[in-house]
């Protein structure tokens, strides 16, 4: 008897925040050999497809031995977890303002004209497991009968107990097509926020999405993302068709390669007016303020394969409350975005060290007063700022969606759109600054319960402001 994968996970498309479960066996070297192990040997690639006659991609080998039932029970999720996480800059290729993302010319992914690909959120998973035991007649340890299992693409992701799973056979997983493989008008994007959103003119963002070749080679991939505006009467007053291509941050041909797999594209006010003459001529005539962009993404045919999502473009604020952006890393490993407009109050906790100073000139040919010498003196100052903002009033699937922004390891403030030049040469630093989300509880309200809901939220920032010596 060979070595059998007896139990996997279900589905291709596997978040590494699940059970990674598989389980081999080897009934006739378990029954008639001694210090029998099954091992597991993980590549992973961050490249294409991995081949397991090479080490290449060998991250580790694992070993286990055979339980009462005499299998080798195998949970990959501790390993494979630290090989995804966020995508915090743009892929090489991207564009900011149209200067192309380089390794010298870094830019965040939040702030891309068009396209990007993925750097880090998704990898090709493929194990290798072999029956370990000792042979009694070389008196050495020997390794036989290697199967590979199949190809998976784990992702950044988690599931909620909520998330219904599958199962075929022992065999169990959540199938990611049922709503995010898009070939047709109710497929999603990789995020779990209303399909209207509200924005500001100058805020920036992006939306993320599986290629659906990603899933099925012989689907029909994305031909183009179609942007419409509208004025607040509802009135078409201009449209964007952005190509899925090289030249846009994309792609032309899909090769497998794993950073197309997950692609992302910037569709929010900000990113528009990075590029777009259309949209900025909108926002100079003060047209769009009030109205919508609507996003709808095409294969060539064309055909619609996704849900249309609406940004509602906010109105400035009349009674001057200054809007704070956040991003946090939503379910499915990419991000989500919400600008609170309501009143928000920030405070400054500093910590200072004090030392004694003596008073005048102790070290000079004469003694001098020197006045501002002298008592107790603080030796540096660290201060550290927290923001307090408040929501609108919001629906009840908003307040659904925003649980995720309390259990989320990494939350930003995101500024905004400037209109300054700071493309080639800027390190674009004072865009995105990490945050802390110091709430702690979240009450889920409904508008049976509680009839208007609103929120308010705290956050630290978590770099300390250091001030100079003395």
């Amino acid at each position: 008897m060979a070595t059998i994968i007896e139990q996997k996970p279900l589905y291709t498309q596997t978040p590494v925040g699940q059970d990674v479960i598989f389980v081999v066996s080897n009934s006739n070297i378990v029954s008639t050999k001694t210090r029998v192990k099954f091992q597991a040997e993980v590549h992973i690639s961050n490249t294409f497809s991995p081949n397991t006659a090479v080490a290449d991609d060998v991250v580790g080998k694992f070993k286990t031995t055979p339980n009462n039932a005499g299998v080798g029970i195998f949970n990959l999720r501790a390993v494979i977890e630290n090989y995804v996480s966020a995508d915090n800059m743009a892929r090489l290729g991207s564009s900011y303002k149209g200067t192309t993302t380089t390794d010298d010319e870094r830019h965040p992914l939040h702030l891309i004209d068009k396209y990007s690909g993925n750097v880090n959120a998704i990898r090709y998973l493929v194990i290798q497991f072999k029956t370990e035991y000792f042979d009694t007649t070389t008196n050495q340890l020997v390794q036989v009968e290697a199967v590979n299992s199949g190809l998976f693409q784990i992702f950044n992701g988690y599931l909620t107990y909520a998330d219904v799973l599958d199962l075929s056979g022992s065999n169990f997983g959540f199938d990611m097509s049922d709503d995010f493989l898009l070939t047709g008008s109710k497929d999603k994007l990789l995020t779990n926020s209303p399909i209207i959103q509200y924005a500001n003119v100058e805020d920036y963002g992006t939306v993320a999405m599986f290629t659906p070749k990603a899933f099925n080679d012989q689907l029909s991939d994305i031909s183009h993302i179609t942007l419409t505006y509208k004025n607040s009467a509802g009135v078409t007053i201009g449209t964007d068709q952005i190509d899925r291509n090289t030249a846009n941050g994309a792609y032309d041909v899909f090769n497998a390669y794993i950073g197309m797999n997950i692609m992302y594209f910037g569709c929010f006010p900000g990113n528009l007016q990075n590029w777009s003459p259309t949209f900025k001529a909108l926002v100079t005539a003060g047209t769009i303020q009030g109205g919508e962009i609507g996003l709808v993404v095409y294969t060539s045919t064309p055909t619609q394969i996704a849900s249309a999502y609406t940004i509602k473009v906010n109105c400035p604020d009349l009674k001057g409350y200054e809007s704070i952006r956040l991003c946090w890393l939503n379910q499915y490993g990419v991000w989500d975005y919400y600008t609170f407009t309501k009143k928000s109050t920030k405070s400054i906790t500093t910590q200072g060290t004090t030392y004694n100073q003596l008073e005048g000139s102790w070290n000079q040919s004469r003694y001098r007063l020197d006045s501002f010498k002298g008592g107790k003196k603080t030796f540096r100052v660290n201060s550290t700022e927290r923001i307090s903002m408040n929501t609108d009033y919001i629906t009840e699937s908003e307040s659904i969606w925003l649980e995720e922004l309390i259990n989320s390891p990494e939350v930003y403030i995101l500024k905004g759109y400037t209109g300054q030049t700071d493309g080639t040469g800027s390190a674009l630093n004072q865009y995105v600054t990490p945050v802390r989300l110091t709430t702690t509880s979240y009450t889920r309200k409904t508008v049976a319960n509680d009839k208007l809901i609103q929120y308010t939220f705290e956050v630290e920032k978590t770099k300390t402001l250091r001030t100079q010596a003395i």
